[in-house]
């Protein structure tokens, strides 16, 4: 008989359907629950997953149970919410929250399933749907030691870099910091891109002088896949991800009695764009926008250049 714990998984988007995929590769029995979009869903059923319909169903069966989800209301609807985690309360049972979400409401949601004799931690995600696939996420891990022993081999299976932060809602808190960093860097580059090609520089010029100094990393260079690479997938990030994970900095920043300018301007390219019916481009996309805010088509500045340069060579 099997010692490994049976596992359960809500939430198969960008991120969360790569995760599974490396838990069931792993040998964990896996129960999964998705939303509308079938694919994912088919995709580990025919992989040896068993596919349950509610929160409650798998928290019945399940010993740990990951979530990945977009925002805090969703996570506390899964596990507060009818027919949810909660209405299948088992003691012992894990449920650990990978979502990018207000630390506030994982520590209440923490409360709630504690009374139940449940333990919640939070693993919120680093990088990108190409290393979920992988196996190689970085992961921020909020529970106590006995809780991080327990679900580090699984965690295993997603990611390549572990940290354990500290007790909930401490790895939630991390992860804001670091998508507040982020997000920032998407807002700098834009204006950066965007003054450049204002003034006569073009994106590729940007990309070749900036890439190749010390004030390159891996994330100007994903930008600039996109960029200056049109690569649609460069970064699969959502704007409407971005405005809610810098608008939950500022919740953070609010309680803890902190100053936050400069997340406050961040969040504003981030709502606008949002709020003109664009949420679902990427954040690499955020130079496209601010390029039409001031008369600059990011695109064709990119393809002028591209032609110059073939044109420069033949030459």
């Amino acid at each position: 008989m099997s010692t490994k714990p049976v596992i359960g998984f809500i939430g198969l988007g960008f991120m969360g359907h790569g995760m599974a995929v490396n838990i069931r590769k792993a040998g964990y029995a896996l129960y999964v629950k998705g939303n509308r979009n079938r694919s994912p869903i088919d995709d580990l059923v025919a992989k040896g997953a068993i596919e349950v319909t509610s929160g409650a169903q798998m928290a019945e069966i399940c010993d740990i149970i990951f979530i990945c989800l977009s925002n805090s209301p969703q996570v506390e609807a899964i596990i507060r919410g009818p027919m949810g985690i909660l209405e299948g309360a088992r003691p012992g049972v894990i449920v650990v929250d990978t979502s990018t979400a207000d630390p506030a409401s994982t520590q209440s949601l923490a409360a709630d399933l504690a009374k139940m004799d449940m333990i919640m931690a939070d693993a919120p995600l680093g990088r990108t749907p190409k290393e979920a696939e992988a196996g190689t996420l970085d992961a921020m891990v909020g529970c106590d030691e006995a809780t991080f022993a327990t679900l580090k081999p699984v965690i295993d299976c997603w990611a390549a870099n572990i940290n354990h932060i500290g007790t909930v809602g401490s790895a939630h808190q991390m992860k804001l910091l670091m998508n507040f960093i982020a997000m920032g860097y998407a807002a700098l580059y834009s204006e950066a891109v965007v003054l450049g090609a204002k003034v006569g520089i073009a994106p590729q010029m940007v990309e070749k002088v900036i890439g190749s100094s010390r004030l390159s990393n891996g994330f100007f260079d994903t930008f600039m896949k996109y960029t200056v690479g049109r690569d649609r997938d460069a970064h699969r990030f959502t704007m409407t991800n971005a405005a809610k994970d810098v608008g939950y900095v500022a919740n953070m920043a609010q309680s803890a009695g902190v100053v936050n300018i400069m997340g406050a301007a961040i969040n504003q390219y981030f709502t606008h764009v949002t709020a003109t019916g664009k949420g679902d481009d990427f954040v690499p996309m955020l130079a496209d926008h601010l390029g039409a805010l001031n008369g600059v088509d990011i695109a064709q500045v990119v393809a002028t250049a591209n032609s110059l340069a073939a044109a420069k060579s033949k030459a």
